[in-house]
């Protein structure tokens, strides 16, 4: 997900937080897409119409790219457009549905490649729906099963997957990794390690 507007980041809209340059050097948008394309067969990055060159960075790291026209009504607007095309996409190209989606945000560069190889794995081995858990905390991504898909794709506003969380019976894979509490938020969270 890399489609929010980043309001926290900056009200005035005149920088965006995920073209913003971490320490080691990348952008945010960047380091989050490095770690999940190591990890992950596929990676669908949902971005805004007019996202100052976010699509043109994941695209060139091997990240296939939508558009979401309505991204600006609410997270829900973008999970469901990156579920519909992958659906689209996948039926076309290999004649059925993913099995799972992971999702992951674009202002999370912290979350290391483990997490994100254990929760993929929770997900093949049948869990409906993951989260990483850190010192009793849950985190951030999340993934979903097929089970869950009719659930996903009737989601509105900005809470996107909470209420399925909030819900649902929800397998929690234990890490060793603060990443998964880490965004970009402020400018200050630029630093952040």
């Amino acid at each position: 997900m890399a489609a929010g507007r980043g309001r926290r980041f900056d009200p005035a809209g005149a920088r965006n937080k995920l073209l913003q340059v971490l320490p080691s050097g990348d952008p945010v948008v960047v380091a989050s897409a490095r770690k999940l394309l190591a990890v992950m067969p596929r990676v669908v990055a949902v971005v805004p119409p007019l996202d100052g060159g976010v699509a043109a960075l994941l695209a060139g790291l091997g990240c296939d790219v939508t558009v979401c026209a309505d991204a600006d009504s609410g997270m829900a607007a973008s999970l469901v457009h990156a579920l519909r095309y992958s659906l689209r996409d996948s039926l076309s190209a290999a004649g059925e549905a993913p099995d799972a989606w992971l999702v992951a945000l674009g202002d999370m560069p912290h979350v290391a490649p483990s997490t994100l190889a254990a929760l993929r794995d929770a997900l093949a081995a049948g869990a409906p729906i993951v989260a990483p858990v850190h010192a009793g905390r849950r985190g951030n991504p999340v993934g979903f099963g097929r089970v869950h898909l009719d659930a996903l794709l009737a989601l509105q506003g900005d809470q996107g997957a909470r209420r399925l969380l909030q819900t649902c019976p929800v397998t929690e894979v234990a890490v060793q990794d603060r990443g998964i509490f880490l965004d970009i938020d402020t400018p200050a969270d630029l630093s952040t390690v």
